[in-house]
């Protein structure tokens, strides 16, 4: 099982856990390497390449040479993130990325983007409260209230800082807020610079959930509950209904982080309160992000009308912060419009990952707990592993990422496909085909 994202902790344990134990054996050598190119300082005698975190990332690189073993990271991509990419001029099959819909790159999304460029350029170049809204803008927010039926909602311009302005914002020392085990990094960042209490509960464990907020919430002005719709490390989704009668029961709060259950979840894409059959209202705050089904980049909370106005004029992220671009904004909206009329692309995005994840079950893959709406790891069980197969796949003109410590624990380290609405089903049966012979 997964962990939060927790950052780059720098720990000489990444290299022994991703190289094995031999890289120990090699580190004199790899520091005479280093040496000999120099450890070069500013003119203040300073310099970060003695900083601990380069100096691991370093040995690591040194340490990944020695062994064989090629850099999966960073590749450079030559156009559209969709089922088939392209890079250094060769076509792979592509599983590393989030274009759920594949609404990125669609003609009529392309088409918006430019006549919001044409009409109000490539920035509105401060922050809303200062250079004051566009209709765009405005448009977006609506429409995403309308779709959680909800009052309103506010658009930042970076679904990471959507978390951590927005829980930093509403909460402070004398709240409590609980979450998953699993949430995502930009939420941890949140509660730690809002200075409360924090606690967390084993993933989708909602009886303990309701026991820690039993014993804790009586000593708290506020609590906040934080989940995510659907997990993007191991493709599951909470018991929401369950959520919401706990979170009810202890007078708390309840956040839904939606960035990869929107445009997967539920008939038309709404997300987790439509695959359930909940009204919007019983999630206090929803929380989203564009880049991954809309289509372009930012992030979004929807709620009540006090929930927005709350982060409209005191989040720091959005009154300090320039307003979301136009053409994002515009793409994003009109990819919301394709969504709504297109349902069938949600239908097929579900029936390429259920074929994908019962192909791996068959052959005796670890996919976890993966219910294959978008996402389905393969866990291996060492980074080494993950790092060595994503590689040979590539080879075999497959591009999907590993994902290793500290990202997940150790034991979990995997490789992480996420699926589309445009990959055929020829390309499902080829990738988990390559997969199984060469995972043996």
């Amino acid at each position: 099982m997964s962990k939060p994202d927790s950052g780059f902790k720098v720990s000489s344990q990444i290299i022994k856990r991703m190289l094995g134990r031999k890289i120990q054996a090699d580190r004199d050598a790899d520091e005479r390497v280093l040496s000999a190119h120099g450890r070069g300082q500013g003119s203040s005698g300073l310099s970060f390449n003695d900083h601990p975190a380069y100096e691991t990332i370093r040995l690591l690189k040194a340490g990944a040479d020695r062994h064989g073993i090629a850099n999966p990271f960073f590749k450079i991509h030559e156009g559209v993130p969709g089922p088939v990419t392209r890079i250094g001029g060769k076509e792979y099959l592509n599983f590393s990325h989030y274009n759920y819909l594949g609404l990125a790159g669609h003609p009529e999304v392309n088409a918006a983007a430019v006549k919001a460029i044409e009409t109000y350029s490539t920035s509105v170049s401060s922050s809303r409260l200062v250079s004051g809204e566009r209709p765009v803008q405005r448009q977006l927010e609506k429409a995403l209230a309308q779709l959680y039926g909800v009052d309103d909602c506010v658009v930042f311009v970076s679904g990471h800082a959507t978390n951590i302005a927005t829980i930093s914002t509403l909460f402070g020392p004398k709240d409590l807020v609980v979450h998953d085990s699993l949430v995502h990094n930009s939420i941890l960042e949140g509660i730690k610079l809002s200075g409360a209490t924090r606690r967390s509960f084993p993933h989708n464990d909602h009886s303990a959930l309701d026991a820690l907020l039993g014993e804790l919430r009586p000593r708290f002005e506020r609590a906040l509950v934080v989940v995510e719709g659907l997990y993007s490390m191991d493709g599951d989704i909470p018991d929401l209904p369950a959520l919401v009668a706990i979170k009810k029961r202890h007078r708390a709060f309840l956040m839904v982080d939606e960035v990869h259950a929107l445009g997967v979840l539920g008939a038309s894409g709404g997300g987790i309160w439509e695959h359930y059959g909940l009204p919007g209202t019983d999630v206090d705050i929803w929380m989203g992000a564009f880049s991954k089904t809309l289509a372009s980049c930012g992030g979004y909370i929807a709620g009540s009308s006090a929930l927005v106005d709350i982060l409209k004029y005191a989040a720091p992220g959005f009154v300090y912060s320039v307003g979301i671009s136009p053409p994002l904004a515009a793409a994003s909206l009109e990819a919301l419009r394709i969504m709504a009329r297109e349902p069938e692309r949600v239908s097929r995005l579900r029936e390429r990952g259920q074929l994908f994840l019962r192909l791996a079950r068959e052959a005796g893959l670890n996919v976890g707990t993966s219910r294959g709406f978008s996402v389905v790891p393969v866990i291996l069980g060492s980074s080494r592993k993950a790092v060595t197969l994503s590689n040979r796949l590539f080879e075999n003109g497959i591009n999907v990422q590993p994902i290793m410590h500290p990202a997940v624990e150790e034991k979990a380290a995997r490789l992480r496909f996420f699926f589309s609405s445009e990959h055929s089903e020829q390309s499902i049966r080829d990738a988990c085909g390559a997969l199984i012979q060469l995972a043996r």
